[in-house]
Protein backbone atom coordinates (compact mmCIF):
# COMPACT_ATOMS: atom_id res chain seq x y z
CA UNK A 1 0.00 0.00 0.00
CA UNK A 2 1.53 3.10 -1.03
CA UNK A 3 -0.79 5.43 0.48
CA UNK A 4 1.00 7.22 3.67
CA UNK A 5 4.74 5.70 2.77
CA UNK A 6 7.32 8.03 3.10
CA UNK A 7 7.10 10.74 0.01
CA UNK A 8 10.17 12.73 -1.51
CA UNK A 9 9.03 16.29 -2.89
CA UNK A 10 11.24 17.70 -5.53
CA UNK A 11 11.09 21.56 -6.73
CA UNK A 12 13.17 23.41 -9.08
CA UNK A 13 14.30 27.07 -9.60
CA UNK A 14 12.50 28.34 -11.85
CA UNK A 15 14.18 30.22 -14.77
CA UNK A 16 14.90 33.70 -13.89
CA UNK A 17 14.61 35.19 -17.25
CA UNK A 18 10.76 34.08 -17.29
CA UNK A 19 8.65 35.91 -15.35
CA UNK A 20 6.56 34.50 -12.45
CA UNK A 21 3.45 34.36 -12.63
CA UNK A 22 0.69 34.27 -10.01
CA UNK A 23 -4.24 0.79 -1.10
CA UNK A 24 -4.64 -4.94 -2.54
CA UNK A 25 -7.02 -7.27 -4.33
CA UNK A 26 -8.40 -8.94 -1.52
CA UNK A 27 -8.29 -12.95 -2.25
CA UNK A 28 -12.05 -14.05 -2.18
CA UNK A 29 -12.34 -16.62 0.32
CA UNK A 30 -14.28 -19.88 0.07
CA UNK A 31 -14.93 -22.01 3.28
CA UNK A 32 -14.39 -25.44 2.98
CA UNK A 33 -16.21 -27.45 5.44
CA UNK A 34 -13.71 -29.33 8.28
CA UNK A 35 -13.37 -33.14 7.70
CA UNK A 36 -11.84 -33.99 11.14
CA UNK A 37 -11.00 -38.30 11.34
CA UNK A 38 -11.76 -40.10 14.44
CA UNK A 39 -8.27 -40.23 15.40
CA UNK A 40 -7.93 -36.71 14.82
CA UNK A 41 -10.78 -35.45 16.86
CA UNK A 42 -9.27 -37.85 19.69
CA UNK A 43 -5.97 -36.72 19.93
CA UNK A 44 -7.20 -32.91 19.50
CA UNK A 45 -9.76 -33.60 22.62
CA UNK A 46 -6.52 -34.93 24.36
CA UNK A 47 -4.80 -32.01 23.51
CA UNK A 48 -7.33 -29.60 24.68
CA UNK A 49 -7.40 -27.69 20.72
CA UNK A 50 -10.83 -28.17 18.63
CA UNK A 51 -10.46 -26.91 15.15
CA UNK A 52 -13.46 -24.19 14.43
CA UNK A 53 -13.29 -23.50 11.08
CA UNK A 54 -11.12 -24.52 7.80
CA UNK A 55 -10.26 -22.56 4.45
CA UNK A 56 -8.73 -21.90 1.46
CA UNK A 57 -7.88 -18.14 0.82
CA UNK A 58 -5.95 -17.93 -1.97
CA UNK A 59 -2.39 -19.64 -1.58
CA UNK A 60 -3.18 -20.15 2.14
CA UNK A 61 -4.71 -23.25 4.24
CA UNK A 62 -6.17 -21.57 7.12
CA UNK A 63 -7.63 -22.86 10.32
CA UNK A 64 -8.96 -21.39 13.20
CA UNK A 65 -8.42 -22.65 16.21
CA UNK A 66 -9.46 -22.69 20.42
CA UNK A 67 -7.24 -24.44 22.90
CA UNK A 68 -7.36 -25.29 26.25
CA UNK A 69 -3.75 -25.60 27.37
CA UNK A 70 -0.91 -23.88 26.06
CA UNK A 71 1.20 -26.83 26.27
CA UNK A 72 -1.54 -29.05 23.81
CA UNK A 73 -1.75 -26.19 21.51
CA UNK A 74 2.56 -25.86 21.37
CA UNK A 75 1.96 -29.51 20.66
CA UNK A 76 -1.03 -29.49 18.25
CA UNK A 77 0.90 -26.84 15.75
CA UNK A 78 4.12 -28.83 16.07
CA UNK A 79 2.82 -31.85 14.80
CA UNK A 80 0.82 -30.84 12.17
CA UNK A 81 3.95 -29.26 10.60
CA UNK A 82 4.03 -25.52 11.89
CA UNK A 83 7.63 -24.28 12.46
CA UNK A 84 7.72 -23.01 15.96
CA UNK A 85 10.32 -23.18 18.13
CA UNK A 86 10.14 -25.17 22.19
CA UNK A 87 8.95 -23.60 24.92
CA UNK A 88 6.56 -21.33 22.45
CA UNK A 89 3.44 -22.45 25.08
CA UNK A 90 4.86 -19.96 27.41
CA UNK A 91 4.07 -16.87 24.70
CA UNK A 92 0.54 -18.84 23.68
CA UNK A 93 -0.43 -19.04 27.68
CA UNK A 94 -1.67 -15.80 28.24
CA UNK A 95 -4.09 -16.02 25.00
CA UNK A 96 -5.75 -19.30 25.75
CA UNK A 97 -6.33 -17.52 29.60
CA UNK A 98 -8.09 -14.64 27.72
CA UNK A 99 -10.07 -17.26 25.52
CA UNK A 100 -8.31 -15.74 22.53
CA UNK A 101 -8.93 -17.81 19.06
CA UNK A 102 -5.66 -18.47 17.02
CA UNK A 103 -5.57 -17.52 13.21
CA UNK A 104 -2.94 -20.27 11.58
CA UNK A 105 -1.99 -20.01 7.70
CA UNK A 106 0.30 -22.48 6.19
CA UNK A 107 1.15 -22.06 2.39
CA UNK A 108 -0.47 -24.43 -0.36
CA UNK A 109 2.23 -24.39 -2.93
CA UNK A 110 -0.29 -26.02 -5.40
CA UNK A 111 -2.20 -22.95 -4.81
CA UNK A 112 0.56 -20.57 -4.87
CA UNK A 113 1.72 -21.99 -7.94
CA UNK A 114 -1.91 -21.01 -9.47
CA UNK A 115 -1.38 -17.27 -8.35
CA UNK A 116 1.64 -16.82 -11.24
CA UNK A 117 3.44 -14.61 -8.91
CA UNK A 118 6.85 -15.35 -7.05
CA UNK A 119 5.57 -13.41 -3.92
CA UNK A 120 2.94 -14.43 -0.98
CA UNK A 121 0.26 -12.15 -1.29
CA UNK A 122 -0.60 -10.63 2.51
CA UNK A 123 -3.07 -11.73 4.76
CA UNK A 124 -5.97 -9.67 5.35
CA UNK A 125 -8.46 -10.64 8.87
CA UNK A 126 -10.87 -9.38 10.78
CA UNK A 127 -11.47 -10.19 14.73
CA UNK A 128 -14.40 -8.44 16.99
CA UNK A 129 -13.00 -7.43 20.63
CA UNK A 130 -14.19 -5.14 22.59
CA UNK A 131 -10.26 -4.44 22.86
CA UNK A 132 -8.24 -2.38 20.70
CA UNK A 133 -5.19 -4.06 20.60
CA UNK A 134 -3.26 -6.46 18.19
CA UNK A 135 -1.31 -9.03 20.25
CA UNK A 136 1.95 -8.40 18.33
CA UNK A 137 4.23 -10.73 20.81
CA UNK A 138 3.24 -14.37 19.31
CA UNK A 139 5.47 -12.70 16.27
CA UNK A 140 8.65 -13.06 18.30
CA UNK A 141 8.64 -16.89 18.82
CA UNK A 142 10.80 -17.36 15.90
CA UNK A 143 12.56 -13.76 15.87
CA UNK A 144 16.26 -13.31 16.05
CA UNK A 145 16.89 -10.18 15.99
CA UNK A 146 14.95 -7.12 16.10
CA UNK A 147 11.55 -7.14 13.83
CA UNK A 148 9.83 -4.31 11.43
CA UNK A 149 6.06 -3.69 11.71
CA UNK A 150 3.81 -1.78 9.70
CA UNK A 151 0.62 -0.86 10.60
CA UNK A 152 -2.31 0.48 8.53
CA UNK A 153 -5.51 1.55 10.74
CA UNK A 154 -8.79 3.09 8.98
CA UNK A 155 -10.89 5.14 11.49
CA UNK A 156 -13.94 6.69 11.23
CA UNK A 157 -12.83 10.17 13.52
CA UNK A 158 -9.44 10.92 14.22
CA UNK A 159 -5.85 10.11 14.58
CA UNK A 160 -4.44 6.83 15.87
CA UNK A 161 -1.92 5.57 18.71
CA UNK A 162 -0.49 3.46 21.04
CA UNK A 163 -1.96 4.10 24.95
CA UNK A 164 1.13 1.38 26.29
CA UNK A 165 4.03 2.98 24.65
CA UNK A 166 5.43 6.42 23.61
CA UNK A 167 3.66 7.29 19.79
CA UNK A 168 5.56 10.32 18.69
CA UNK A 169 5.78 11.74 14.77
CA UNK A 170 8.63 10.57 12.64
CA UNK A 171 11.19 13.64 12.04
CA UNK A 172 10.44 15.19 8.67
CA UNK A 173 9.28 18.74 6.42
CA UNK A 174 12.94 18.62 6.19
CA UNK A 175 15.54 19.68 3.00
CA UNK A 176 17.52 16.64 1.75
CA UNK A 177 20.86 17.11 -0.32
CA UNK A 178 20.49 16.77 -4.12
CA UNK A 179 22.60 13.55 -4.45
CA UNK A 180 20.04 11.59 -1.99
CA UNK A 181 17.31 11.76 -5.09
CA UNK A 182 18.46 8.29 -6.17
CA UNK A 183 18.94 6.80 -2.78
CA UNK A 184 15.75 7.92 -0.68
CA UNK A 185 15.02 4.29 0.36
CA UNK A 186 18.29 3.75 2.06
CA UNK A 187 18.18 7.79 3.43
CA UNK A 188 14.90 6.54 4.96
CA UNK A 189 15.89 3.44 6.17
CA UNK A 190 18.89 4.90 7.95
CA UNK A 191 16.71 7.76 9.42
CA UNK A 192 14.40 5.65 11.04
CA UNK A 193 17.29 3.28 12.22
CA UNK A 194 18.97 6.33 14.02
CA UNK A 195 15.40 7.03 15.48
CA UNK A 196 14.54 3.68 16.71
CA UNK A 197 17.51 3.09 17.96
CA UNK A 198 17.25 6.42 19.41
CA UNK A 199 14.79 5.69 21.54
CA UNK A 200 15.65 2.15 23.04
CA UNK A 201 13.20 0.22 20.12
CA UNK A 202 10.30 1.45 22.40
CA UNK A 203 8.70 4.33 21.02
CA UNK A 204 5.94 3.60 17.99
CA UNK A 205 6.42 6.05 15.10
CA UNK A 206 3.64 7.87 13.12
CA UNK A 207 4.88 8.29 9.37
CA UNK A 208 1.08 9.23 8.00
CA UNK A 209 -1.94 10.55 9.10
CA UNK A 210 -5.17 12.01 6.29
CA UNK A 211 -8.66 12.16 5.77
CA UNK A 212 -8.93 9.80 2.73
CA UNK A 213 -12.02 11.97 1.37
CA UNK A 214 -8.70 14.25 -0.10
CA UNK A 215 -4.75 14.21 -0.51
CA UNK A 216 -2.90 17.37 -1.77
CA UNK A 217 -0.16 16.65 -2.36
CA UNK A 218 0.57 13.34 -1.52
CA UNK A 219 2.57 10.03 -2.77
CA UNK A 220 -0.70 8.37 -4.57
CA UNK A 221 -3.84 8.95 -4.57
CA UNK A 222 -6.19 8.53 -1.79
CA UNK A 223 -7.93 5.02 -1.43
CA UNK A 224 -11.22 4.70 -3.41
CA UNK A 225 -14.48 3.75 -1.69
CA UNK A 226 -14.08 0.26 -3.74
CA UNK A 227 -10.83 -0.34 -2.02
CA UNK A 228 -11.93 1.11 1.37
CA UNK A 229 -14.44 -1.12 1.51
CA UNK A 230 -12.25 -4.28 1.17
CA UNK A 231 -9.83 -2.91 3.77
CA UNK A 232 -12.58 -3.37 5.70
CA UNK A 233 -14.22 -0.05 6.44
CA UNK A 234 -17.62 -1.48 7.09
CA UNK A 235 -19.74 1.55 8.02
CA UNK A 236 -18.53 3.07 4.54
CA UNK A 237 -22.13 2.42 3.10
CA UNK A 238 -23.84 3.87 5.65
CA UNK A 239 -22.36 6.89 5.60
CA UNK A 240 -23.58 6.87 1.73
CA UNK A 241 -24.99 10.02 0.61
CA UNK A 242 -23.31 11.95 3.10
CA UNK A 243 -20.72 13.38 1.10
CA UNK A 244 -16.78 12.09 1.11
CA UNK A 245 -15.87 9.09 3.47
CA UNK A 246 -15.85 9.65 6.82
CA UNK A 247 -11.86 7.49 6.84
CA UNK A 248 -9.03 8.61 8.78
CA UNK A 249 -6.20 6.50 7.81
CA UNK A 250 -2.91 6.77 10.01
CA UNK A 251 0.41 4.47 9.30
CA UNK A 252 2.57 3.41 12.34
CA UNK A 253 6.19 2.01 12.26
CA UNK A 254 7.36 0.14 15.14
CA UNK A 255 11.05 -1.51 15.45
CA UNK A 256 10.97 -4.18 18.58
CA UNK A 257 12.57 -6.69 20.23
CA UNK A 258 11.07 -9.51 22.79
CA UNK A 259 12.88 -6.82 25.80
CA UNK A 260 11.65 -4.07 24.30
CA UNK A 261 7.82 -5.02 23.98
CA UNK A 262 7.11 -6.90 26.55
CA UNK A 263 2.93 -5.66 26.28
CA UNK A 264 1.13 -6.24 23.71
CA UNK A 265 0.16 -2.99 21.58
CA UNK A 266 -3.12 -1.25 22.88
CA UNK A 267 -4.61 1.70 20.95
CA UNK A 268 -6.95 4.58 21.14
CA UNK A 269 -8.43 6.81 18.55
CA UNK A 270 -8.22 10.42 19.48
CA UNK A 271 -9.63 13.61 18.45
CA UNK A 272 -6.84 14.75 16.75
CA UNK A 273 -7.50 15.51 12.87
CA UNK A 274 -4.24 17.48 11.86
CA UNK A 275 -3.10 16.01 9.15
CA UNK A 276 0.61 14.69 8.74
CA UNK A 277 2.96 13.08 6.14
CA UNK A 278 7.12 12.19 6.15
CA UNK A 279 7.63 14.49 3.98
CA UNK A 280 11.13 15.39 2.62
CA UNK A 281 12.53 18.10 0.39
CA UNK A 282 15.09 17.99 -2.40
CA UNK A 283 15.74 21.84 -3.77
CA UNK A 284 17.58 22.04 -7.24
CA UNK A 285 19.30 25.33 -8.31
CA UNK A 286 18.82 27.03 -11.20
CA UNK A 287 21.85 25.89 -13.42
CA UNK A 288 20.85 27.29 -16.78
CA UNK A 289 22.91 30.66 -18.46
CA UNK A 290 21.06 33.73 -17.42
CA UNK A 291 23.33 35.98 -18.90
CA UNK A 292 20.82 36.80 -21.19
CA UNK A 293 18.27 38.20 -18.39
CA UNK A 294 21.08 41.78 -18.01
CA UNK A 295 18.65 43.71 -20.10
CA UNK A 296 15.36 42.03 -19.06
CA UNK A 297 16.83 42.93 -15.19
CA UNK A 298 17.77 46.69 -16.30
CA UNK A 299 13.88 47.18 -17.51
CA UNK A 300 12.45 45.53 -14.85
CA UNK A 301 14.53 48.32 -12.63
CA UNK A 302 13.70 50.95 -14.60
CA UNK A 303 10.44 50.42 -14.62
CA UNK A 304 10.44 49.86 -10.68
CA UNK A 305 12.13 53.65 -10.50
CA UNK A 306 15.44 51.76 -9.43
CA UNK A 307 18.90 52.28 -10.11
CA UNK A 308 21.35 49.89 -11.72
CA UNK A 309 25.01 50.03 -10.16
CA UNK A 310 27.66 48.27 -12.18
CA UNK A 311 29.94 46.61 -10.32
Amino acid sequence: MRTGAPRLAEYYDPDPCVAKVGLMDRASAQSVPASVAKEAAKREKALGVAVLASYTVGEYDIVMLSAKESDGLETWLREDGYRIPRGASAALRPYVRQGMKFFVAKVNLGEQAKTGVAYLRPLQFAFESPKFMLPVRLGMLNAKGPQDLVLYVLTPQGRVETTNYRTVKIPANMDLPTYAQNEFGPTYKALFDTQAARDDYRAIFTEYFWDMSWCDPCASDPLSADELRHAGVFWLDAAAGRGSPPVMQTRLHLRYTRDSLPEDLVFQETPDRQNFQARYVLRHRWRGDATSCSAAAGIWRRWRGGRSTKR
